[in-house]
């Protein structure tokens, strides 16, 4: 295991009900005046909103509502944002929604007291320094955004979906999770976050880092976890015990407990970010069809870990004789798992055509080549893993 740090100062308050002490706890954590930062008809249609606003009220807080923001969340909402938090001179940003509800709020609060555009802070031309406190109510079980340090934006001039760097300032100074939330929502989104959890999860357990038993396990523990609590969730929407196993695998899948110590890759993730860009596809559904093809691409290259996962997660029998049949086997399990979901496994069923596959790597060239750190990956690798994911 590798030297760390590790801090995570976020308090979460888990349970039915709990959306109803959002005031407070904005309070708690100094704010005074709140930007609301959410998207559509959902969290109206769940009550999220009207709990978390009669909340925000009860607390004598004054707040004012960026809404509308989408999946695959764009700059052009950072920039609104950023500019109504100023002229309102807000203290704190409340993000209600998921993972992309959350990112913008992110963006907005490293935006607000940096002079320049707030892109030269995913760019690195400037550190992220000071941003708003902001606090989150989910809605949705599957970035884990309401635990992290970094957010995912699109920058819509030249179609870029970049990661922020990582910084615990912008960790959230509370979570409130209520899994009754999650249980309207449609079963694709469902669907589409237990990938995005499983993913977040391979990013950290794929790695060459000898010594990392403890970390292992808990990552193999988190993924069984969603492999049984999914199926159940859509089967039962209203089943509280699945939602709440999903919901807190979710964050812990990317609040980095099982990732400290040990090299992490992210290379399916940074494919997947083009597949999304292109496309406009759910992020769920772009690491579904890259995901099972990256394994496939560098499982040879360390066999002995993908029979590992094959046997822990799926319960595979280990062949002692030919390891890599037993990590083609798991790698076939996850497969046929996503598709359990409804989510798509190949580029057409993504939508995606294989002649674009030049143009997405020629795209992903601006943020720069190799990476990925299991097995570094340059332009020819991305162009082998995408047409694996033909099949």
């Amino acid at each position: 295991m590798e030297n760390f740090t590790f801090y995570a100062p976020t308090l979460f308050a888990f349970g039915d009900g709990e959306e109803k002490n959002t005031g407070a706890l904005v309070r708690r954590f100094g704010g005074t005046k709140v930007l609301l930062v959410f998207g559509g008809g959902s969290v109206k249609k769940s009550g999220a909103y009207d709990a978390v606003t009669a909340s925000l009220e009860q607390a004598g807080l004054p707040f004012v509502e960026l809404s509308g923001i989408q999946p695959n969340p764009r700059s052009g909402k950072v920039y609104e944002g950023i500019s109504l938090a100023r002229a309102e001179q807000v203290d704190f940003l409340l993000a209600l929604g998921g993972g992309s509800v959350i990112d913008t709020a992110k963006a907005i609060a490293m935006g607000v007291p940096y002079e320049g555009d707030f892109w030269d802070l995913f760019t690195g031309v400037a550190p992220i320094r000071d941003p708003l406190p902001l606090g989150t109510v989910l809605t949705i079980s599957a970035a884990g955004s309401e635990g992290s340090g970094n957010c995912v934006i699109t920058k819509e001039e030249g179609n870029l979906k970049w990661g922020s760097p990582k910084s615990d300032d912008l960790r959230p100074r509370f979570s409130v999770l209520n899994p009754r939330f999650t249980c309207t929502l449609p079963p694709y989104q469902t669907a589409c976050g237990a990938v995005d959890m499983l993913a977040h999860i391979c990013e950290r357990y794929f790695s060459n880092t000898p010594d990392v038993a403890l970390t292992d396990r808990l990552c193999e523990a988190l993924m069984k976890t969603i492999i049984e609590a999914a199926p159940r969730a859509l089967e039962h929407p209203a089943d509280y015990a699945a939602r709440a196993d999903l919901m807190w695998a979710g964050m812990l899948a990317h609040n980095n407990s099982c990732g400290v110590g040990r090299r992490q890759d992210w290379a399916s993730h940074q494919i997947g970010h083009e597949l999304s860009a292109f496309y406009d596809c759910a992020h769920g559904a772009s690491l579904a069809v890259v995901l099972p093809a990256w394994m496939s691409y560098v499982m040879p290259t360390n066999p002995a870990r993908f029979a590992r996962f094959a046997v822990e997660v799926f319960g595979c029998e280990m062949d002692p004789l030919n390891v890599e049949r037993t990590a083609k086997e798991g790698i076939k399990r996850l497969k046929s798992f996503f598709r359990i979901l409804g989510m798509p496994v190949t580029l057409g069923e993504l939508g995606a055509k294989t002649e674009d596959v030049p143009n997405l790597v020629i795209h992903r060239a601006e943020k720069g080549f190799p990476f990925g750190s299991f097995l570094e990956i340059g332009p020819a690798q991305m162009v082998d893993i995408l047409l694996l994911a033909e099949e």
